[in-house]
């Protein structure tokens, strides 16, 4: 046996489902992991996954996101928990490292207490972070409205301007977050500290959250962050692996098959379609005429923007299918949903209330565009069905996965280019036309897919045995922190 390691996983579903699959791959190189988690995330863990000879799971006391006021109580328990947990293992082989969730930053000092180096690991791609770091290190907060200020080491067409900058103003999304389908987005790179998103050329707030690891993990690969992640490497001066991206083995085993979301994770959520009724329709209408509106499961547009999308849906003649918030605040306990929507277009739309099985959406033949808040997640399992995006970003990394999208892999266009104002029902309108009548982005988007027709990315399977082998190499090594 290589060793054990454990994973410390962040709140939410979008965090949970990728520090379980790297669990399952380290599982493959012989390492005994443990995943912690908080017990609020026990029922998301589906039996398979306890069951596998070299995974388990340690729950801790508390919430495993970011600090919030009054949750510090609440933070020293979960601590006392994992310290409890380390203090009990065995001696003969203590624990070769922790890969800790970079929204989980603080653990790190409960593994230093117990010499046990740590590995920060990014649930979301190399270049958000690669970009939020170049934006400092150029200082872009006094960038000017008609200036492309290029990031010396990244590629040109990722020059940062004026609008790659602009934010929505306050905090969550006036929405709510929406019931969405599939895993919720990577979340927010807000620091732990809470207070809103980082100024333009702020540090980036993830810096202090991995400072003393001895390397970094990123949820991603070579196919789609090759630059960025040489980028960190070189910057932070440490290892940097893409190691994903980290979605089910099923997906991968099924590049041109259907995927049954009801499969592969568990779901408590509640739809008014099942998984049949949502392939029946979709079975109805012609190979990649369909648009897939979802903002995940924490994010989405604002209460005002919502009769906006709608309309731009309603005048559209593009089949599509929507996921419709419930639960989100706003007006009502309900949240926002188009009244009479559903009957004015009749066939030509399906308006998902609830849960969504996203995978089995974007494997479909018939969905040809992606109306999405690009969480990480969502973008991974987009392109690696040929689907481009229409990207309607919201917060932290989905910014610049968006950029990602659309000016380095040319596989999306954005909804709005000022991020800061309300967007509507034109933009959203010529923003849908543009996506699906443009042939030559499809045919980029399917050249795309063609690079993950052999399942898991062969970098990141590279990078998995790199891993292995600088850790086997440093056993025991002395963390590198100053605290």
């Amino acid at each position: 046996m290589a060793g054990k390691i454990f994973v410390v996983t962040g709140s939410g579903q979008g965090h949970l489902h990728p520090c379980m699959e790297l669990c399952k791959h380290l599982a493959s190189r012989s390492f005994h992991t443990t995943l912690v988690i908080p017990f609020s995330l026990s029922s998301s863990i589906p039996s398979s996954f306890s069951q596998h000879p070299l995974t388990d799971i340690a729950q801790i006391t508390g919430s495993l996101g970011p600090p919030m006021p009054g949750s510090d109580s609440l933070r020293q328990q979960a601590a006392q928990d994992l310290e409890s947990h380390l203090s009990n293992l065995p001696d003969l082989r203590p624990p070769i490292c922790a890969i800790i969730d970079f929204q989980m930053g603080w653990t790190k000092r409960v593994f230093w207490k117990f010499n046990i180096p740590v590995i920060g690991f990014f649930t979301f791609g190399a270049c958000a972070a690669a970009m939020e770091w170049g934006a400092w290190k150029v200082h872009a907060g006094d960038i000017k409205p008609v200036e492309i200020r290029l990031i010396p080491g990244l590629p040109e067409e990722m020059g940062i301007t004026s609008s790659d900058l602009k934010r929505r103003p306050g905090g969550p999304p006036r929405g709510g977050p929406p019931g969405g389908g599939g895993p919720a987005g990577s979340g927010s790179n807000r620091p732990p500290g809470g207070g809103g998103p980082p100024k333009p050329g702020d540090r980036p707030p993830w810096v202090p959250e991995v400072e003393g690891s001895i390397a970094l993990m990123f949820n991603t690969c070579d196919d789609l962050d090759r630059p960025f992640i040489d980028y960190l490497t070189n910057q932070m001066g440490m290892p940097a692996w893409g190691v994903g991206p980290l979605l089910p083995e099923q997906y991968w085993k099924s590049s041109d098959a259907l995927i049954r979301d009801g499969e592969i994770r568990r779901n408590t959520r509640r739809s008014n379609y099942t998984e049949e009724e949502v392939i029946q329709w979709l079975d109805t209408k012609p190979r990649g005429s369909v648009l897939y509106v979802a903002f995940g499961s924490e994010v989405g547009p604002t209460m005002e923007e919502y009769p906006q999308l709608s309309a731009a849906l309603e005048q559209s003649t593009r089949n599509f299918i929507w996921v419709i918030p419930t639960g989100s605040g706003g007006s009502s306990e309900e949240g926002y949903f188009p009244e009479g929507l559903d009957s004015r277009v009749g066939d030509r739309g399906l308006l998902i209330r609830g849960w969504a099985p996203q995978l089995l959406i974007l494997s479909h033949r018939s969905t040809g565009g992606f109306l999405s808040h690009c969480g990480w997640n969502s973008t991974a399992e987009a392109i690696g069905r040929g689907v481009p995006f229409l990207g309607w970003p919201i917060r932290g990394d989905q910014y610049y996965n968006a950029k990602l999208v659309e000016g380095h892999l040319k596989v999306g266009y954005r909804v709005a280019e000022d991020a800061s104002k309300t967007v509507g029902k034109e933009e959203i309108l010529n923003g849908i036309e543009r996506l699906m009548g443009d042939e030559e982005m499809h045919q980029r988007a399917a050249r795309l897919r063609a690079k993950f027709e052999n399942g898991f990315p062969a970098s990141s399977e590279a990078a998995l045995d790199a891993f292995r082998d600088f850790i086997n190499q440093n056993p025991g090594k002395a963390p590198h922190h100053s605290e």
